[in-house]
């Protein structure tokens, strides 16, 4: 969630725009407070499922998966640091409409990077009928939740949120017609991806167990 330089006013006084009350926007409210639990299958196959490489097949994936998951920490890098932490946390307690930076090319920048991070677990562990599993559940899970924190924005900053979407796409990033800047806090953004970096260094040896556990047996 993106989140202005002001404040318009308190979301708890923000009148409820109509489309936060979408049925799509109550389930993605739901997930929005799971949020936590919804990377369980994108651990949880990779890890338990059988690879469907071959011997000289899992440095590849390894590379590959790799890149994908450095590709996806770009973007939420990139998101963090313009954004801040606090609204990865919290939906209402959005203070400013952030639509400069890699938010001026995409409104999604944070899910973008989940969703290559995690294809990078699952290329890296072998499991490939999971790909398009994990793509099209993903898909399910966040366009919901984005319909939600869409509809919160506008609540929240009404007029300014709906010119700021209907000049920038959700979901593939596109150049804006002129440039935004502002500020990046680019140490900030590093310290609270820490967490993200040893989740991926705990798969990463997760799966390297689990190779060596293949190949013994």
């Amino acid at each position: 969630m993106t989140t202005a330089p002001h404040s318009p006013r308190a979301a708890s006084d923000a009148p409820v725009s109509a489309a936060e009350q979408t049925r799509a926007a109550a389930l993605g409210a739901v997930l929005f407070r799971n949020r936590g639990w919804l990377p369980v299958p994108f651990v949880a196959v990779p890890l338990l499922a059988p690879s469907q490489l071959g011997p000289g097949q899992h440095v590849t994936a390894w590379v590959v998966g790799a890149l994908l998951v450095v590709f996806g920490e770009m973007f939420r890098l990139a998101g963090v640091s313009a954004a801040g932490t606090v609204t990865r946390r919290r939906s209402r307690t959005v203070q400013r409409l952030v639509t400069y930076g890699i938010f001026s090319w995409m409104r999604n920048p944070l899910y973008i990077g989940n969703f290559f991070a995690w294809l990078g677990v699952v290329v890296a562990s072998g499991v490939l009928w999971f790909l398009p599993v994990a793509a099209v559940l993903f898909a399910v899970e966040y366009t919901l939740i984005v319909r939600y924190e869409e509809g919160v924005l506008e609540s929240i900053f009404g007029g300014e949120y709906l010119a700021y979407k209907a000049r920038t796409p959700r979901w593939l990033p596109h150049p804006p017609r002129a440039p935004e800047h502002g500020p990046h806090a680019w140490g900030e953004a590093l310290r609270s991806e820490v967490s993200t970096l040893l989740q991926y260094v705990g798969l990463a040896a997760a799966l390297g167990v689990k190779h060596w556990v293949t190949i013994r047996s």
